[in-house]
This record gives C-alpha cells, sequence and structure tokens, in this order.
C-alpha cells in the first residue's frame, strides 16, 4: 500500500548507481530523481557525497561497498541487488531504509539448487572428474524421484525450488521459522529440525542468514541424517555449522552440495575442496542472464515509487518510510 509523500520521501533525490551499464539500462529516471555513477573506490561522479539520498549497492560484493555508506550523511534509501542483506543495517544504523532484490534471484538459486541435487544424486560431479582420465564407472546411484527432500526455508526462492521439484515426485517437507498451515499444507517449525533431519535423505537449506538462523544446521541436526544424506546449501554459508558438515562430509558419512560456504571463498586448504563427496560451486546461484533484466525491471519500479511519494518494495528495514505491514526476505520463512 502507498503512502503519501514524507520528508523522506521528498522529490530532488540523487541516487548513486554502481556502474555506468547499469546507470544507461535503467534510462531515464523519474521526474525528480537523478542518478550518478559511483564505483564505491573514488567520489560519485556528479555529486558530493553528502547529496547522495540513495544507494544502489554493487553486484555481488556487497560487503567490500559496506564501509563507504558511513559517509553518506543524507542517505535514506539502500538498494541491494542480492536477496540477502547481510550487514547492511549495522553499516547505516536504524534510520535508513533498507530494500532487498527479493524476486530477482529466484528463478536462477531454485535451479541451482535442483541441478546440484540431480549432479550430486546421480553422480554427474563424479563423472566430470573421472572423464579427463578416460575412467568408465558404472554404478547404481541414487534417484531425485523418490527422496524424502526436507525444505527448510519457505521464502520466495523456497516457493520456486518446491514448485520445481513437483515433478521429480519427491517426498517434500517444508519447514519454516514457526510451525503453520498454508496454501501447500503443513509447514514444520524449525524446532522439530532434529526430529524430521532423521528421516529426510535430502536437506536443502534456503533460509535468510539472521541471529536466529546463524548455525541452524548444527551438528545434531547433521548427526541426525541418515547415512549417505545429501546437504545442500544455497543460502548462506554461515546458516550451516561448517566445522561440524565437514567433519561429516569427510568422514564419509553425509554428502554436500554447496554453492555458498562459511567462510567464503573456502581456504585453498580446505578439506572440503579434497572431499569426493562433496559439491562446490562458486556462489553463482543467482548470477544468470535472468539477473540483469530482472534487476532493471526492479530498480525501476522502486524509484518509480519514490518519486511517487509511495513506499518501495521489499523493505526489510523501513528506516524513515511509514509501512503498513512487516515485510518478509524471499528467502524467509
Amino acid at each position: 500500500m502507498s503512502t503519501k509523500p514524507t520528508a523522506a520521501m521528498a522529490a530532488d533525490w540523487t541516487v548513486a548507481v554502481p556502474n555506468r551499464d547499469l546507470l544507461a539500462a535503467l534510462g531515464p529516471l523519474p521526474a525528480g530523481l537523478r542518478a550518478v555513477p559511483w564505483d564505491f573506490d573514488s567520489e560519485p561522479e556528479g555529486a558530493p557525497l553528502d547529496q547522495i539520498d540513495a544507494v544502489v549497492l554493487p553486484y555481488p560484493d556487497t560487503a567490500g561497498a559496506l564501509p563507504q555508506l558511513a559517509k553518506l550523511r543524507n542517505l535514506k534509501l539502500v538498494q541491494t541487488q542480492t536477496t540477502g542483506v547481510d550487514g547492511v543495517a549495522a553499516a547505516v544504523g536504524p534510520d535508513v531504509a533498507i530494500a532487498s532484490a527479493a524476486g530477482v534471484h529466484a528463478a536462477s538459486t531454485a535451479e541451482l539448487a535442483v541441478g546440484l541435487m540431480l549432479a550430486s544424486l546421480r553422480g554427474i560431479d563424479v563423472a566430470a572428474r573421472d572423464q579427463p582420465e578416460g575412467c568408465w564407472r558404472h554404478e547404481r546411484r541414487l534417484s531425485l524421484a523418490d527422496r524424502k527432500v526436507l525444505l527448510v526455508g519457505v521464502g520466495g526462492i523456497g516457493r520456486e525450488i518446491a514448485r520445481r521439484l513437483e515433478p521429480f515426485e519427491v517426498q517434500l517437507t517444508r519447514v519454516g521459522t514457526h510451525a503453520r498451515d498454508d496454501s501447500e499444507g503443513h509447514v514444520h517449525g524449525t524446532a522439530e529440525l532434529e526430529q524430521l533431519a532423521a528421516s529426510h535423505e535430502v536437506l536443502v537449506v534456503i533460509t535468510p542468514l539472521t541471529d536466529d538462523t546463524h548455525g541452524l544446521i548444527d551438528a545434531a541436526v547433521l548427526a541426525a541424517l541418515p547415512d549417505r544424506a545429501l546437504v545442500v546449501n544455497v543460502a548462506r554459508g554461515a546458516v550451516v555449522d561448517t566445522e561440524a558438515l565437514t567433519a561429516e562430509v569427510v568422514s564419509g558419512r553425509l554428502n554436500c552440495a554447496l554453492d555458498v560456504t562459511d567462510p567464503e571463498p573456502l581456504p585453498p586448504d580446505h578439506p572440503l575442496w579434497r572431499a569426493s563427496n562433496a559439491l562446490i560451486t562458486p556462489h553463482l546461484g543467482g548470477d544468470t542472464t535472468a539477473f540483469e533484466p530482472r534487476i532493471v525491471r526492479l530498480l525501476q519500479q522502486q524509484f518509480a515509487a519514490v518519486a511517487d511519494g509511495k513506499t518501495p518494495q521489499n523493505l526489510v528495514q523501513p528506516g524513515r518510510f511509514r509501512r503498513d505491514s512487516a515485510g518478509k526476505d524471499e528467502n524467509g520463512g
């Protein structure tokens, strides 16, 4: 629902955009807004720091830009190009609005989650390693069909993963922050994770990183999984206890397929790199050809809302914007 303009949503905003290609793709901004390029290394072009009202953070390296935000004395809105907003609130304080790119990465991340499941279960990663050696290794592998899949996270990306799993004939159990029922059936709460893990063969993690979810998939949850179970993480690395996961994977008891790690990237000597039952991709979940047109559409909608005195979408921190209801992160549950 829109709001009437407030002082924080007045016209004549200057918006800093991280590169010229994105600036050009956005086209002319609505009346009352102007955009300037800012690479976060030098001064913004065409505007001093104290005249920047809104910032679009770079993608994918959001963290590297965060220290610069403290220099923006007039900052009112930070727009990420990522679903997560890790560290942004700490960098800007409570008075600055923060909007995520919820929805932009949902399809691509869901694709990768299913791809990681298929690759690991069917041994595609093993075959790829064998190919340069001319090694033909036939063995019976697990199917995705009939697997019992525990999906932790029922926000936007979680919904897209669930939708893509439907034709694969899995037995899906969903987990959110709290137990409840929705239009798709029952959602279990995170308090049930350890109990649920014992009866599931694939654990998929797609929940945002918060104080409550840091280390959510801990040693007890991992120990409860049956032998040969697969852990897939397309959320944030720190949602899973890396030390506990490494111990389970290196021992050979569990398998993992990770697009995110903690730390990220893993050090070159980390044992997960050398584990034959670990498949690791370099945090490329949302970085596909679908990204650019979708982020451009979102930014155009966000700037149009600001120019019209309306509340932007995907606010995870309202700042000086009035809001009629609490928003949820795309990954959230």
